[in-house]
């Protein structure tokens, strides 16, 4: 569904505007960041294979680790470092709140460069420019609400949690205002990037600033783009299985609940699209999918197609007019990805498992046998 993109490694893919100078500042990235003095219980990094393999990119993410905890003081360590079954792994939102972790801008040169090459390792360049302009929208914002102090491009906290290591599960996490992405490693394998939660505010950019997104910028335009085409396509009695209410719900419906749980019967099935319909909506959840990288957004993607096709739904809710709040979700018997802008101007989007996030289903075999300690969440 998504197309392959050359690995960001190799790409002179400038992730260093104003609004984030925190994770760049020059540095020359993770090959520096591996000089840094060992941290007692991380292994020194191995080499990158030359591949955009799912392993491939499970070692970058344990090189990247490795090297932001080596980089990091050992009276920073506590901040950054965390049990496996901590039970802030799985405390996570989308608002200006205190966070888990040591922020990007409180980070030194060499974290930053372990920070960065840690972004890249699992992300597309397209999830790269998301996150990019998700964190510049801060300074957008701080223009709008005249220097409001809430509003810091590089307030987004990395956390670690487990030791990253080929023989044990382990995870990392990056989060702040709109932005919340978790991964999930278990011997080398990438078994969960999700929950992945994104939101643009404002989703249009509506002037250009110091530090932000050029103007126009939609971080998020892509999908709702899609969804509202997919919407325009449908017969009249298709659109009335499809739209369930002229009146938006103000929010995903999900919120940041620890589990998300299937929502109610509803919306147009798979099953009852034409074949064009159904290629249009597989192609707009490979959007939301094609923020991490090709190996990585396959898996979530047959995740999606596993679904029966009467078990596979589009709902719209709100307005059908661009620039009017809307909301719309797609789920299927394992997943749910919601899209509100209920404002119009004001976008919240998340992807959730509902046995998978932070890589429960994968394992769940692990806690039975004893392998890992309960979770505590």
């Amino acid at each position: 569904m998504t197309e392959r993109i050359a690995p960001v490694f190799v790409q002179r893919l400038r992730f260093c505007s104003a609004a984030l100078l925190m994770v760049c500042s020059g540095a020359p990235g993770l090959a520096a960041a591996q000089t840094a003095q060992t941290v007692p219980g991380l292994a020194m990094p191995e080499p990158l294979p030359d591949s955009s393999s799912a392993a491939a990119v499970a070692l970058a993410m344990r090189n990247a680790a490795t090297a932001l905890g080596a980089a990091t003081p050992a009276a920073d360590q506590p901040r950054l470092l965390f049990a496996f079954d901590d039970t802030l792994r799985a405390d996570w939102h989308y608002t200006p709140r205190t966070r888990a972790g040591i922020a990007l801008k409180d980070m030194s040169p060499a974290q930053r460069a372990a920070a960065r090459a840690l972004l890249e390792a699992p992300l597309s360049a397209a999830g790269l420019a998301t996150v990019q302009d998700v964190m510049a929208l801060e300074a957008v914002l701080r223009d709008l609400e005249a220097g409001s102090p809430l509003r810091i491009p590089g307030n987004y906290a990395m956390a670690i949690y487990g030791t990253p290591v080929a023989n044990a599960a382990w995870g990392w996490r990056i989060e702040g205002h709109h932005l919340s992405l978790h991964f999930t490693l278990d011997r080398d394998q990438v078994v969960s990037t999700l929950p992945q939660f994104i939101g643009a505010n404002p989703a249009l950019v509506p002037k250009a600033v110091a530090g932000g997104p050029k103007a126009q910028t939609r971080p998020l335009g892509a999908p709702e783009d899609a969804a509202r085409a997919l919407l325009a396509s449908f017969d009249a009695a298709q659109r009335a299985q499809a739209v369930l209410s002229a009146q938006t719900y103000g929010d995903i419906v999900s919120r940041n609940a620890k589990r998300a749980s299937p929502r109610e019967k509803g919306g147009l099935a798979y099953a009852d699209m034409n074949a064009d319909q159904r290629q249009a909506l597989l192609a707009m959840v490979g959007q939301f999918a094609a923020q991490v990288k090709p190996a990585l957004a396959a898996t979530r993607m047959e995740r999606v197609r596993a679904s029966a096709p009467e078990a596979l739904t589009f709902a719209w809710v709100g307005s059908a007019q661009k620039g009017q709040g809307h909301y719309f979700r797609v789920q299927g018997e394992k997943f749910l990805i919601e899209y509100d802008n209920s404002g119009g101007n004001h976008v919240h989007s998340i992807w959730r498992d509902f046995d998978g996030d932070w890589g429960r289903d994968v394992l769940a075999d692990h806690y039975r046998r004893g392998r890992l300690s309960a979770p505590k969440n």
